[in-house]
This record gives structure tokens, C-alpha cells and sequence, in this order.
């Protein structure tokens, strides 16, 4: 197990938008679970908070999983917080450092009426 592995506290699901035929023609868009990984989720730095803001982005958490997870720009995380709230999350982007040893997805938290 890779270094960050300890610290990988969360299961999250993985949704990603897929287009398939409507039956008729056409076609509909749709999000299909991909899998689950397992994620470590915090609030960007101050500094992050800043660049963000300064590029009208709404990157309000960061969700860091093995490099090898299957995670791509656009995908919808899901799962609950610790204390078992249901969380979404969509992924603006994913990095990594110059030495794969962990993948950052920079996520927006998509809050739910209620």
C-alpha cells in the first residue's frame, strides 16, 4: 500500500457522464457509477482558497486518493462526512505531484436543497 494509504479515511463512489442511446434515435445523458475509492477529503490551504477565488472558481475542498484511482475532471464524488451526512462533490480537476504518490482531485461541494 502506497504511503498515503493510511490516511485514506472515506469510501466515495465515482459518477461519471455517459451518453447512451435513448431507444429511439437519440440519446441521453447520464451518470454511471464507475466504482468506489477510497479518499482522504479536506479544505483547500488559505492560499488555494485565494487562487480560486481570484479565478472565479468554486474549489471549496480537496480530495486526495491513490494515483491509480480512476478519477477525471468533470466525475461526481459521493459519500458521507463523518459524522454520515450525505456529501457530493464535482471534480474540477485532478494533479499530481512529479512523484505519483497520491492523485488531488480540487472539488466543488455541491449542496443539496432540504
Amino acid at each position: 500500500m502506497s504511503g498515503i494509504g493510511r490516511h485514506l479515511n472515506r469510501r466515495l463512489e465515482v459518477w461519471r457522464t455517459t451518453t447512451v442511446d435513448d431507444g429511439a434515435g437519440g440519446q441521453d445523458t447520464t451518470l454511471l457509477l464507475q466504482g468506489t475509492i477510497r479518499a482522504k477529503v479536506d479544505q483547500p490551504s488559505p492560499t488555494e482558497r485565494l487562487v480560486a477565488q481570484q479565478a472565479d472558481s468554486k474549489h471549496s475542498h480537496d480530495a486526495f486518493m491513490l494515483p491509480t484511482a480512476d478519477v477525471l475532471r468533470g466525475d461526481e464524488l459521493r459519500g458521507t462526512d463523518g459524522l454520515g451526512q450525505a456529501q457530493k462533490f464535482r471534480v474540477l480537476s485532478v494533479v499530481q505531484p512529479s512523484r505519483p504518490i497520491y492523485s488531488k482531485a480540487l472539488c466543488e461541494l455541491i449542496q443539496t436543497g432540504g
